[in-house]
């Protein structure tokens, strides 16, 4: 699979790696030809295969595509036993084929028998071959199959020839996409399916209820012209397309006064004029494709490499660029004029793949009722979008578009995670007055955001925004939290083409600074590496890279990185207080250093006489469990600690978070997790040190409700989970659940979880989790 050994990372090239002998024009000019032949499909891609080995100096060249069940069949080949053609298979993620189809990236080795992802097939008779590359075909986001050439001698792939094969695969994509060569019928519905009532789910985005008829948004385009004869006259044409997509954006994304919003816009606005973007697609039309192809060939490379991110702020990025690319690809297929919107009825509910910001506000707030998503995230900017409009959004619903019907009717309830197609008239009626007592409860929430965060005994608590871009800061004054008490640096960083300067960083931590209107912020330094790429930085392929080289490690290995961050911090705090907090130490030995580059920028600032924080605090996030056995040490050095509960938990349990098939069989409200916990507050007590939880334990209700139980003042959590837990505490006597704690922790149970929630039921406790 991707990311395993004796791999080649698209992005850097390896030592002594041949060089390149494909010319991608010429490349591509024959594959045009090729492809335009009066010729039977399968002998279109036996000629192509031939083309691409002998471009490529390759003794083989495989097409392999992806067949109903996950199953990969061999459809044409050079080099290998012809015979295999349509009788050899291979699953995805099984053997290299399977890996690179699986992980939905390139993969090269210098030695395939001996990768750990490899698998014999010998009616091939690869036998001979040792080296070996291969790309998927992507289209719509989806892996159609897999292209692959392999050489008998041991050699390594160039970037350049990753690069190219990668091209060729996203012509080969949108051939075998509109070819006959699979039936349609393999992954096809039955009536029933179609057409009778039906209850899917998803995740909630955005709470909510809404009775309305569904609206389809079905994305995908077609492009029939992908080479081009007159790279000059595709750039023209691109810029033509620019221009006119600029002219409707601006049109489109006018302040409105709701600074949510208006913040999202902006950024989206920002991302649409980002010059690497569109550098990349007129890389891509010089190497000869047509100005539309290159917009999907960069919009599918994006796409790869976002996806491949499990962090939520990363992937959430994905939609806007889709946004931007299809609109850009309608700009160039479409004159201005054939924009006209269909006929909206007035109860609209609209049910898309994905969105973007601006796709959204293509159909009037006022008919819109809700969002189904088949993708997505709670975080994306057209989440935030719909939030500031009052939309809900239900996410994450699999098969939305195949199983409802333009026109049908829909009730959506992302509250419970669920939308129901066609129903029955009773449990229409029944939705509609679950509906008004909703709207009640919605009410009471409003009303309880606005009073203190504070136990029926007296007892404050200290809530504080998990934060990750600009637009986010002014949830502070919706939610009435304390302050940010994590602002994660990286995004900016991530989504961007190149490294951002001093001046960039300070604006933007400047602007979180002045949003947040006097409230505490904590900063914490780059936290990259493992899943979290900078697309300009090269980074080493890891068997675990979350156990691997990020977070304070990389800064401490590249300095001056982390001194620019720090510099632009410094700088933008000037004259207030300000709050530095190093991720992912592992050693107080890590921390000292840290803190030696901080003073030394504090000491070129002062010689520089520029004006310095009014007050200056340092933290350390606590995420690896071999720091506890150095607490009393490193809070010496601290002014904070915060909890990262998501990472410590994962690294003690031994169990990764983002494996369903493991995620029931460890629960953090079991006493091993919560002694550990308790003894850190009561370490931070002793030292005098304040302490704050951040991650998704402190967005539970009963699972915050067992950390104020155990010591636990400051907690740090979403937006969504605001008024949850304020609710939870307000209802909460905190002197006789501390008391209950006691007698639980020595307890030989799996998880503490019933005994708590009886105890928040017999006392009436609110642990309901209100989104």
């Amino acid at each position: 699979m991707a990311g395993q050994s004796g791999q080649t990372p698209a992005s850097s090239p390896q030592k002594g790696a041949s060089k390149s002998t494909m010319d991608t024009r010429h490349l591509l000019s024959g594959l045009r030809d090729a492809l335009a032949a009066d010729q039977p499909s399968q002998k279109r891609l036996d000629h192509v295969v031939r083309l691409i080995a002998s471009a490529a100096g390759a003794e083989v060249c495989s097409l392999y595509l992806l067949r109903a069940g996950e199953v990969l069949e061999l459809f044409a080949t050079i080099g290998l036993n012809p015979k295999a053609v349509h009788h050899t298979r291979l699953r995805v993620g099984e053997g290299l084929i399977g890996s690179i189809a699986a992980a939905a990236g390139p993969l090269a080795t210098s030695n395939a028998p001996q990768h750990p992802n490899f698998a014999y097939r010998p009616e091939t008779g690869e036998d001979p071959f040792q080296s070996l590359c291969g790309v998927p075909l992507v289209r719509g986001g989806k892996v159609r199959g897999v292209l692959a050439i392999q050489h008998k001698e041991t050699r390594a792939y160039t970037a350049e020839e990753i690069e190219t094969l990668q091209t060729v695969a996203m012509v080969l994509a949108e051939l075998v996409s509109g070819g006959d060569f699979i039936a349609n019928t393999e992954t096809s519905l039955n009536a029933e399916e179609a057409f009778g009532p039906a209850r899917l789910t998803g995740m909630p985005f955005n709470a909510g209820m809404a009775v309305g008829k569904a609206i389809l948004h079905r994305a995908e385009i077609t492009i029939e012209r992908l080479l081009a004869d007159n790279p000059t006259q595709e750039v023209k044409r691109l810029n033509a397309a620019l221009a006119a997509m600029h002219a409707s954006l601006d049109s489109l994304l006018q302040p409105s006064g709701n600074t949510d919003k208006d913040e999202v816009l902006e950024a989206y606005r920002m991302i649409a004029s980002d010059r690497g973007w569109v550098g990349r697609i007129n890389e891509a039309i010089r190497s000869g494709l047509t100005a539309e192809a290159a917009v999907m060939q960069v919009a599918e490379q994006i796409k790869t490499r976002l996806s491949a991110s499990t962090d939520p702020y990363l992937r959430d990025r994905l939609s806007d660029f889709d946004d931007l690319s299809r609109r850009l690809l309608q700009h160039l297929l479409r004159p201005a004029d054939a924009f006209k919107a269909a006929p909206i009825p007035d109860d609209a509910i609209l049910v898309a793949r994905h969105l973007g910001p601006a796709e959204l506000l293509d159909i009037p707030s006022a008919k819109l009722r809700g969002v189904i998503l088949e993708e997505g995230a709670a975080t994306s900017h057209v989440v935030i979008v719909a939030r500031a409009l009052g939309i809900p959004v239900l996410g994450q619903c699999s098969n939305a578009l195949a199983r409802i019907e333009a026109g049908d009717e829909l009730l959506l309830d992302a509250d419970n995670a669920q939308v129901l197609v066609r129903p029955a008239e009773e449990v229409r009626s029944t939705f509609v007055k679950s509906m008004a007592a909703r709207a009640n409860k919605a009410r009471i929430n409003a009303e309880v955001r606005a009073l203190p965060s504070v136990t029926l005994d007296g007892v404050s608590v200290s809530l504080n925004l998990n934060c990750g871009l600009l637009l986010d800061v002014p949830q502070l004054e919706m939610t009435k939290a304390d302050g940010i008490g994590l602002y994660r640096t990286e995004i900016p960083f991530l989504s961007r083409g190149d490294f951002p300067d001093v001046a960039i960083q300070t604006e933007i931590y400047k602007k979180v600074l002045d949003q947040s209107g006097g409230r505490s912020v904590t900063f914490r330094t780059l936290d990259i590496g493992g899943d979290k790429f900078l697309p300009y930085m090269t980074h080493p392929v890891e068997e675990n890279p979350a156990l691997g080289w990020r977070a304070i490690r990389i800064g401490l290995d590249r300095p001056s990185m982390l001194r620019q961050q720090l510099r632009a911090l410094l700088r933008a705090g000037a004259g207030r207080n300000l709050k530095i907090m190093f991720p992912m130490i592992t050693e107080v030995d890590e921390l000292m250093r840290a803190k030696e580059l901080l003073e030394k920028e504090r000491e070129r600032a002062h010689e520089r006489k520029e004006e310095p924080p009014t007050k200056l605090e340092v933290g350390a996030m606590l995420e690896v469990p071999a720091l506890l056995f150095q607490l009393p040490a490193l809070l010496r050095e601290v002014d904070f600690l915060s909890i990262g509960s998501n990472d410590l938990l994962q690294f003690v349990l031994a169990a990764d978070r983002g494996n369903r098939a493991i995620t029931s069989r460890y629960d953090p409200l079991s006493p091993a997790v919560l002694t550990m916990l308790r003894s850190i507050a009561r370490e931070c007590a002793i030292a005098k040190r304040p302490l704050t939880l951040c991650g998704e334990l402190a967005g539970q209700p009963l699972e915050a409700m067992a950390l104020l139980g155990i010591g636990y003042r400051a907690l740090s959590l979403s937006a969504g989970s605001f008024d949850s837990v304020k609710l939870m505490l307000r209802s909460l006597h905190l002197g006789p659940l501390t008391a209950f704690m006691e007698t639980l922790m020595e307890s030989p149970d799996r998880t503490l979880r019933p005994k708590l929630a009886a105890f928040a039921r017999d006392r009436g406790v609110y642990i309901e989790h209100f989104r």
